[in-house]
């Protein structure tokens, strides 16, 4: 699994529709990473293997998007990004959580485990929960 390219429509489509009304209802069925970026953005092309990364070792538990900044204007007025990268992270429940600059794996990787997944595995399936 990959990073894959957001537009502002596949926003609506399975992020949340922020045409139609003001409370945040996410559609999502896995926690989700966006990475606000752009071409020209050396911090950003830091950043981009991370992600790779843990796409690919979050498979199946978390999706992770990027969102062009140039090319998707609209996305970044409503969430007020100045600079870049900055990255939303949105749990399945909850409010998303808009963080900005270049951190590493680990940082990620913290934020990932206790603030997208925690409450994914504490409601888990119960049989999984049993094993010792």
């Amino acid at each position: 699994m990959a990073t894959k390219q957001l537009t502002a429509q596949g926003f609506k489509d399975n992020i949340y529709d922020y045409t139609g009304g003001q409370d945040w209802h996410f559609k999502g069925k896995l926690p989700v990473i966006i990475d606000f970026d752009a071409d020209w953005c050396g911090p950003c092309k830091t950043v981009a293997p991370v992600l790779e990364e843990l796409s690919n070792d979050y498979a199946g538990r978390i999706e992770v998007y990027k969102i062009d900044t140039e090319k998707e204007q609209e996305l970044s007025s409503l969430f007020g990004i100045q600079s870049i990268p900055t990255f939303l992270f949105i749990p399945l429940e909850g409010d998303p959580m808009l963080e900005r600059g270049a951190f590493g794996k680990n940082v990620f990787i913290e934020i990932i485990e206790t603030r997208m997944l925690a409450a994914t595995n504490n409601s888990s399936d119960p049989a999984e929960n049993d094993k010792d």
